[in-house]
């Protein structure tokens, strides 16, 4: 299958990811329709920060993932859905897990549901390697057991095998696309690398983070755009769940350090207790395995997390006085 000229359906379009993949999309030549959540500043999210020859092209949908009736009205028409629509913040689902399970388990329910009455073509449901808790063994394929370390990654692997489920009891042409640590321009500061330089660039003594010796596989955020357009493309990749990582992991006090540096900054990197995540929650460590996306698809990272690291940086300091950002705040 070939986006070019198909009707697109990106749930989540407002957010970090999903404004960068409809980005992608339009740039395949897909016909996108962006389902955006409702609010009474009629905000469109980062799409509206997008330039006006772009957001012309794109359909806008306002709504909200759990109402079935909405979803299935804003679906009607649409070859192809990128379900990317959910509450992400791990240290809020301690605190408010009802929404999560609202949200990304009920929300993604009735995309499903929706995707099915009306005969979709194909659905990519975009899960997390928070699936995998800390790691069993090394790098982790897509065989490795899942384990909810906290109620966030509970009900991303409830909406995972709920997609599984509509595609064995009922054939939906659905894809589970498992994006590792994903950043870049417009993620947010409950993330760890916009909260290092967010930090770095305000006038705070030192950087001020949780547990700096876990590991992550660090993605940039086109890497993923096009790892989720490569599997929705690729026919053998339905019914699959496919890893979208990089294949390298780097320390939090590490990442931390080559944030100061592209920064040229020199400050201390302290631990705020506030910060560390229970014990038993707390993913020590996460490294994927990208051999099924790269021979089913083709698919390789083309961007280095030192580069990475660099782009992320130039566009935080030219937007950052523009941003809602509190950089001595603790983000949950």
């Amino acid at each position: 299958m070939r986006l070019s000229g198909k009707k697109v359906f990106v749930t989540g379009a407002c957010g970090f990811i999903g404004s960068h993949l409809v980005e992608h999309l339009l740039d395949k030549g897909a016909d996108v329709r962006a389902f955006v959540y409702y609010n009474a500043f009629n905000s469109w999210g980062w799409l509206d920060t997008l330039p006006k020859s772009i957001v012309k092209k794109i359909d806008v949908h306002m709504g909200n993932a759990k109402d079935p009736h909405g979803v299935k009205k804003a679906m009607k028409g649409s070859a192809v859905v990128f379900h990317l629509a959910a509450l992400i913040g791990i240290p809020f689902s301690y605190h408010s897990p009802d929404s999560y399970v609202d949200t990304n388990i009920r929300g993604s329910l009735n995309i499903l549901q929706a995707a099915r009455d009306l005969g979709v073509d194909r659905v990519i449901m975009t899960s997390t390697s928070e699936v995998y808790g800390s790691a069993l063994y090394v790098p982790i394929d897509e065989k490795h057991p899942l384990q909810a370390q906290s109620p966030y990654a509970a009900t991303k692997i409830a909406a995972d095998k709920m997609a599984e489920s509509f595609y064995l009891s009922f054939g939906l042409p659905v894809v589970i696309a498992r994006p590792f640590n994903t950043y870049g321009p417009r993620q947010s500061v409950r993330a760890i690398i916009p909260t290092i330089i967010t930090q770095a660039l305000s006038d705070q003594k030192a950087i001020r983070l949780g547990n700096i010796h876990t590991f992550r596989d660090m993605n940039y955020v086109s890497d993923i755009c096009t790892g989720l357009i490569a599997v929705a493309e690729n026919d053998q990749a339905i019914g699959k769940t496919i890893n979208i990582c990089s294949g390298r992991e780097v320390s939090i006090e590490d990442l931390a350090r080559l944030i100061l540096k592209a920064l040229g900054s020199d400050k201390d990197i302290e631990t705020e207790e506030c910060r560390v995540r229970p014990k038993g929650s707390e993913v020590e460590r996460l490294l994927g395995d990208n051999t099924l996306i790269c021979s089913l698809t083709g698919w390789k990272p083309q961007c280095s997390l030192e580069d990475g690291i660099v782009r992320t940086v130039e566009w935080f300091r030219a937007e950052g006085k523009m941003l809602p950002h509190k950089a001595g705040l603790y983000a949950i």
